[in-house]
């Protein structure tokens, strides 16, 4: 067995795409490919794969996908389960990966199961908690049926913190383990802090600028931001409240809100800037499985307001470096906003701490996890190839 296997990274969302799954993998398949393994990723074609050869110098399979209701830019992948076995057989992986459940990565559990090859997946995103937020409760049922019977099938399910792998293991997860997240403080500091964009945004270095990173989607639970920034715009009238993100509901968000600024998705220094241009971060999304906007928010020097679950759970020490209300609870969340609308000094101090927080808190850690986690999977796969001769040759 190969000390640095080979790896299909299975996928439907990568970069370009702007999300927080997209750019873990990314950092992921990096990082596995500096360390010396070859790793295909497969996923389905982007408008701008327009180069039929650029794929392959990439070590990408593409394939076709169709785009997901409700979220232009995304797509997910057909059940292409014929290609992958053909591709599979001809260059053979020595684990597969499975980041998400869509019919490409139903496919390619198919497809792995069939040619013997091991599978470890990632729980990624609560889709069965989307359900409500889309008028389809009545599907939550049948999605978190379906996608425990995903999981089940691979040797490991990897989820970003304990927390979340011990609420899988309470609903018949098997063989769940961490696969933590990173944060780049290269990127992600407060000197990116820029006059000129605080300028652009009409505020001076006093006034306080609250922001809010990610989709602009029903399951973030948006209207939690807009009462959060209301009760803090209260005691601190001057206040702005500044968006980053696209989505469903910007155009709505734009006009309804037309004090708030929009920004739109940014990404690299662009965001970094506009972190770190902020000084309070509303995070009240209830549907995470991580939210690395956190990380982001704490390194750049923000005092995050955010439900105590998920990498807030993990990582802010409420009063110390950011506050936290109980999950769900919206009033304290608006209380805990208004809080910092009264102290913008707190608000700063806040910040400061959590950025002294962050620095020892990298990537490397999380391939450390992921590499120990597939050689297990191999070895397991191994074990249970070998039939049991009761000692006897």
């Amino acid at each position: 067995m190969s000390t640095t296997p080979s790896i299909a990274l299975v996928t439907e969302t990568w970069p370009p795409e702007i999300n927080g799954v997209a750019m873990t993998l990314s950092r992921l398949v990096d990082g596995l490919r500096r360390r010396g393994h070859a790793v295909q990723v497969v996923r389905p074609r982007q408008r701008a794969d327009r180069q039929p050869d650029s794929a392959a110098a990439q070590a990408q399979l593409l394939v076709p996908g169709a785009p997901i209701p409700g979220y232009g830019g995304l797509r997910f992948g057909l059940p292409v389960r014929r290609t992958l076995l053909r591709d599979w057989t001809e260059q053979r992986p020595e684990l597969v990966h499975i980041a998400t459940e869509g019919p490409l990565g139903w496919a390619a559990l198919s497809a792995a199961a069939q040619l013997a090859i091991p599978v470890t997946t990632s729980f990624h995103t609560q889709f069965h908690q989307y359900c409500g937020h889309y008028g389809l409760s009545w599907l939550r049922r049948c999605v978190s049926d379906y996608l425990r019977h995903f999981h089940n099938q691979s040797l490991y399910t990897l989820a970003p913190n304990q927390s979340l792998c011990e609420v899988l293991q309470a609903e018949g997860y098997r063989n769940v383990a961490v696969l933590g997240r990173g944060i780049d403080t290269a990127l992600f500091n407060p000197g990116r802090r820029s006059a000129e964009l605080r300028n652009a945004w009409g505020v001076e270095e006093n006034t306080l600028v609250a922001l809010y990173v990610g989709r602009l989607a029903a399951e973030k639970n948006l209207n939690t931001v807009i009462e959060a920034f209301d009760a803090l715009n209260t005691q601190h009238p001057a206040a702005r409240m500044v968006w980053v993100g696209d989505g469903p509901l910007l155009p709505k968000l734009r006009k309804k809100h037309s004090g708030h600024i929009f920004m739109g998705a940014k990404t690299g220094v662009e965001l970094a800037a506009c972190y770190a241009s902020a000084d309070v971060f509303l995070f009240p999304s209830l549907t995470e499985t991580f939210g690395n906007v956190t990380l982001e928010a704490m390194a750049s020097g923000l005092a995050v307001v955010a439900y105590n679950y998920a990498a807030a759970e993990q990582f802010v020490r409420h009063g110390s470096n950011g506050l936290t209300a109980d999950k769900g609870d919206n009033r304290s969340f608006c209380r805990l906003a208004a809080v910092l609308g009264t102290n913008p000094a707190w608000a700063r101090q806040l910040g400061g701490q959590a950025t002294a927080d962050m620095p020892d808190f990298g990537w490397e850690k999380m391939l450390e996890q992921f590499t120990h986690t597939i050689q297990q999977a191999m070895q397991q796969r191994v074990a249970l190839a070998v039939p049991d001769t009761g000692g006897h040759p």
